[in-house]
């Protein structure tokens, strides 16, 4: 069954497990993405995707490139904010990255976070514990949090899917 990628314009295969880090890893075999390539994977303007840069939302390109990391960050910003304002958005993330323009503080990768997410969004998921299975922490509790992030990002991408159905559901109203 083909479906959007959370918070993109890709399409993959949601009923076949790993077929969105398939996709991913992909993305990023020639290396770090420019901002055109991440605007046009992202359906974000440049400008929209410079000012999150600008304002901490994530750490800046590196030599103008964007890493899988950012590009996680920003569908996962992406996707939230059809219905969490942004400030709730950046304290989720903070509650496990920390200080969201440096990484030497994230409980996560992004990245990681981001395919935990997608594994949950497909066909028949696993538990939220089976997906962090991997998950190394580096302090007790860590984990805790991740799972605690993962269970709010999936409802409000639940919710997001909703709100789109709704309002497809209302354009198709004959309303006079």
């Amino acid at each position: 069954m083909q479906r959007v990628l959370p918070g993109s314009t890709l399409h993959y295969d949601g009923s076949t497990p790993g077929s969105a880090e398939i996709l991913l890893s992909a993305l990023f075999a020639g290396g770090d993405l420019m901002l055109a390539q991440v605007s046009h994977i992202s359906g974000l303007e440049p400008y929209v995707i410079q000012n999150w840069v600008a304002r901490g939302f994530l750490p800046p390109p590196v030599a103008k490139r964007y890493s899988r990391r950012q590009l996680s960050r920003i569908l996962i910003i992406h996707m939230l904010r059809s219905v969490l304002p942004l400030e709730e958005i950046c304290r989720l993330l903070s509650y496990v990255n920390g200080h969201l323009d440096d990484i030497s503080d994230d409980l996560v990768d992004d990245s990681a976070l981001y395919t935990a997410l997608v594994t949950l969004t497909e066909d028949d998921p696993p538990p939220i514990k089976t997906v962090l299975k991997d998950y190394r922490e580096p302090f007790p509790g860590a984990q805790r949090r991740v799972e605690q992030v993962l269970e709010i990002m999936l409802l409000a991408y639940r919710a997001a899917m909703l709100k789109e159905e709704a309002q497809a559901y209302i354009g198709r109203l004959d309303i006079q």
